[in-house]
């Protein structure tokens, strides 16, 4: 049975750059877009040009310079909107507007002011308008994490009417839980008329920490794009992280699902944005964190040191990272140590190992880490006393 094609939709620059403090210049998004080109994502969300000259001229710039990937400009459900989205994607290749209004009960009454009949014919006016501009429309149902299924259905299935050709499903508060989430999904695609000849779309916030696992459930439920930020950057908590996604599916070859994302570029990619949006990756974080690939413990150490795969379930090198790091601490054991120094030139006999292991020992227990340099000065007392 051949893969299923899930499509990965980047918002790094348009959801990602909403975290408070985080500004990019028109030239440091281009440069991020092309690298996401790079990367084999097949949309990304270049913005959302009517918040702003800067964002309109952002969205205009990378439309020129993006080539293979699809750009997409936000707009809400305002005519305003739609048609300045529109006009900052005249010179894309594959443009698509993307379009949508609230939809729980929370956001109809009281963000809104609204009744559930308007919200409807507002969405059908919001994608028949951009419609008439670019083929491809994307819908988006906000909040529907929290809107009642058989509204979700009809409001999705209007818009279908109306032009869409994806229907995101964000689960913008970060609510659901996974079943939750999967089941909403699945209910769409055996309730909404039309739903199969659209793209079905995750959206998922990270509020409760359960952005990827509710995105892996809205796919394995019948969604065929994901909706993800480089580093999972974004508001709040943060969004469904890109690089885990990819991994998630590369991992689980049961699943029968791919990406077009190669995965040797994430580590320098999520480096690049960190350091461009001037937000640090969590040293803990999955993949591309600096610990990912790091083991201290004397346990873990000698397993990895005898099979890389006792545990890592990811080469370190599929995703762009050179080589696992043994950390040595006080936790750290003989195997762990007699692997640095051989790294460094050291071929030691185990009764040299014994001698220095106690030197290893103090060290280790004044300092929290014992760098290369201390394994040196380690190494010429064991001479001294070998003599």
């Amino acid at each position: 049975m051949s893969n299923q094609k899930i499509q990965i939709f980047d918002t790094t620059l348009r959801d990602g750059e909403q975290v408070p403090g985080c500004k990019l210049n028109t030239s440091e998004k281009v440069e991020v877009a092309k690298r996401l080109e790079a990367l084999g994502v097949d949309v990304i969300e270049a913005g959302f040009p009517i918040s702003s000259p800067g964002d309109f001229e952002s969205v205009d710039a990378i439309a020129r310079v993006v080539k293979n990937a699809t750009v997409c400009g936000l707009s809400r459900a305002v005519e305003k909107d739609i048609i300045t989205a529109a006009e900052s994607l005249k010179n894309a290749v594959r443009p698509r507007i993307h379009t949508g209004i609230g939809t729980s009960e929370s956001h109809i009454k009281f963000k809104l002011n609204s009744t559930p009949e308007k919200i409807v014919e507002r969405a059908i006016a919001a994608v028949s308008l951009a419609k008439s501009y670019v083929e491809d429309v994307e819908f988006y149902a906000e909040d529907a994490g929290r809107t009642d299924n058989a509204f979700l259905a009809h409001i999705c299935e209007q818009a279908i009417k109306a032009g869409a050709t994806v229907l995101n499903i964000p689960d913008t508060t970060g609510y659901c839980l996974p079943d939750e989430y999967g089941a909403k999904i699945r209910f769409l695609k055996e309730n909404v008329k039309g739903v199969h000849n659209v793209t079905l779309s995750t959206h998922c916030h990270n509020d409760l920490g359960m952005a990827t696992a509710n995105s892996i459930a809205g796919v394995m439920n019948g969604a065929t794009q994901v909706e993800c930020t480089i580093n999972g950057i974004g508001e709040r908590a943060g969004n469904t992280a890109l690089e885990e996604v990819v991994m998630v599916l590369k991992q689980h070859p049961y699943l029968n699902m791919t990406t077009g994302v190669d995965t040797k570029q994430l580590n320098e990619l999520s480096r690049y944005v960190s350091d461009t949006m001037r937000v640090p990756v969590q040293p803990n974080k999955a993949i591309v964190g600096a610990n990912a690939f790091a083991h201290s413990s004397g346990i873990h150490q000698d397993g990895v040191i005898k099979k890389r795969e006792t545990y890592e379930i990811i080469d370190p090198k599929e995703v762009g990272v050179d080589h696992s790091s043994i950390v040595l601490t006080a936790r750290s054991g003989r195997a762990a140590l007699a692997y640095r120094m051989k790294n460094i030139g050291y071929e030691l006999t185990r009764d040299e190992l014994d001698i220095v292991y106690k030197s290893f020992l103090e060290v280790a227990d004044a300092k929290k880490e014992v760098s290369d340099d201390d394994l040196h000065e380690i190494a010429s007392l064991r001479h001294k006393v070998a003599v």
